[in-house]
């Protein structure tokens, strides 16, 4: 076994993030890696914690806190059962450390924030599958922290919503 990594996986609960989850500890999580769980919420977001962590984002969040309802929702997320499955289970059969942090803002900036405050050795985020148009449009998250992140990012694709 080397030396035990840092996985950025950027969740915001929809199935392509869940996707990512998946593919990670399927593929990339080994023996004792750190998995961190990047949540990017609306910088119009109200919830107690923004205002203390808006600059910085959350402090890491341990999994056994992670799961506690109250604590979710202080960050303004919502809870998922499926998610939690996922994350306990590497946890007990990998013995990987799982943490969550929760940021504030555009996701594109933000995940590439998190590539180095928390000194990641690799980022896997999802990819919506949006059509052209859309792309150009909304812009595509995956695709500008490809460009910018200084770690290696791996892109999981979503099933394409339109060809647009």
């Amino acid at each position: 076994m080397g030396k035990a990594r840092s996985v950025g996986i950027g969740m915001d609960y929809s199935a392509t993030s869940k996707s990512a989850l998946r593919w990670a500890v399927d593929n990339l999580i080994q023996e004792g890696d750190r998995i961190i769980l990047i949540h990017v919420e609306p910088p119009k977001a109200t919830n107690t914690r923004k205002q203390l962590f808006e600059d910085t984002g959350s402090p890491l969040i341990p999994l056994e806190e992670f799961v506690e309802t109250n604590v979710s929702k202080q960050y303004g997320l919502t809870s998922d059962p499926e998610v939690l499955d996922i994350l306990d289970t590497v946890s007990r059969t990998k013995g990987a450390k799982v943490m969550a942090k929760v940021y504030w803002g555009d996701p594109r900036e933000k995940l590439c924030d998190a590539v180095q405050d928390l000194k990641l050795d690799s980022l896997v985020v999802g990819s919506r599958g949006l059509g052209l148009i859309k792309r150009v449009l909304l812009g595509s998250v995956s695709n500008y922290v490809v460009t910018n992140a200084s770690c290696p990012v791996t892109v999981v694709k979503g099933t394409p919503s339109s060809k647009t």
